[in-house]
């Protein structure tokens, strides 16, 4: 394995260059190129069309499943389709994120359409990141499609984020939540550049007492555009947040359009969003410290998007 493959791994799914002893799924320039299965973690080929099904036993506890996706090569267009399914009390974390090195003139492009069956009182951490970088005048595109079917009394949360380097980036989440369960997603975006990014969340609360708490938190730079559409509807009683923070910097342009509606008497939803560019007060206050403006802007973006 290349230098800049192994770099890629550790930026996407914190692993150096070699795959850990739990489940993993390595897929590189759109094929399977190396595959571990455990006891209670097995990872099939799709016999329809391109991707996998990683089906977690259950009540399976303490184990982690490594899927990163890498593109090498200009041109490439891949397009996979993953399904999860945790079985009832499981209790797992998924560590995905697709990283792109383009150094040619054709676009490299990722999408990934990744549904979750998540069983009665079953729990799932999902950790996706994504990352664009290399020399080449080709552009680097990923666009991710999630759908979240949750049954009575499970947990997820989902934190996803795009560290840097991706021109252009349209995601879809939908969800379903059944009794009792809960959803959190964490989303994390910085843009710079002419690059765009939009994001649209759908979450609907069918089962009674579901929960579900979207925090979007974005920094825009350059010429860059965001848009952030999260959407809760409530069709029981069910309780929903949405809270959207963004820094904007240069002239980027960010777009934050909360929507909720309640189709039940006991419905709870709230939405928040807030934009607006850094305090020059945390900016001077820096400074004194003996940081340049770059460093204190850095410091301040840094820990925004902590």
């Amino acid at each position: 394995m290349e230098q800049m493959e192994k770099d890629l791994l550790k930026s996407i799914a914190d692993i150096s260059g070699f795959m850990p002893g739990s489940a993993f799924n390595l897929r590189k320039n759109g094929e399977g190129v190396e595959r571990h299965s455990t006891p209670n973690v097995k990872i099939v080929t799709k016999e329809d069309k391109p991707g996998i099904d990683i089906i977690v036993k259950a009540y399976t506890s303490g184990e982690s499943v490594h899927i990163p996706v890498i593109l090498t090569e200009s041109g490439i267009n891949d397009m996979v389709y993953n399904d999860f399914y945790i079985e009832e009390g499981a209790d797992v974390e998924i560590i995905a994120g697709c990283g792109i090195h383009n150094d040619g003139c054709d676009t490299s492009q990722h999408d990934g359409i990744h549904t979750f069956h998540i069983g009665k009182n079953a729990k799932v951490k999902y950790v996706e990141k994504h990352y664009g970088e290399g020399s080449g005048s080709g552009e680097r595109i990923l666009n991710p499609v999630t759908i979240i079917d949750m049954e009575e009394g499970s947990f997820a949360q989902m934190d996803m984020s795009q560290i840097k380097g991706v021109d252009s980036t349209m995601r879809k989440t939908e969800a379903n939540l059944g009794p009792g369960a809960k959803l959190v997603i964490n989303e994390k975006l910085m843009t710079h550049g002419h690059q765009q990014a939009h994001s649209d969340v759908t979450v609907n609360l069918n089962g009674e007492d579901s929960v579900v708490q979207i925090v979007s938190r974005s920094v825009g730079k350059d010429t860059s555009i965001q848009v952030f559409h999260p959407i809760a509807v409530g069709n029981n009683r069910s309780r929903a947040h949405i809270q959207c923070d963004s820094i904007i910097m240069d002239q980027a342009k960010i777009s934050s359009i909360p929507e909720i509606a309640a189709n039940h008497v006991d419905a709870q939803i709230i939405h928040e969003a807030a934009i607006g560019k850094i305090n020059s007060d945390q900016l001077i206050k820096l400074q004194t410290l003996g940081l340049t403006s770059d460093e204190a802007e850095k410091e301040i973006v840094d820990g925004f998007l902590k």
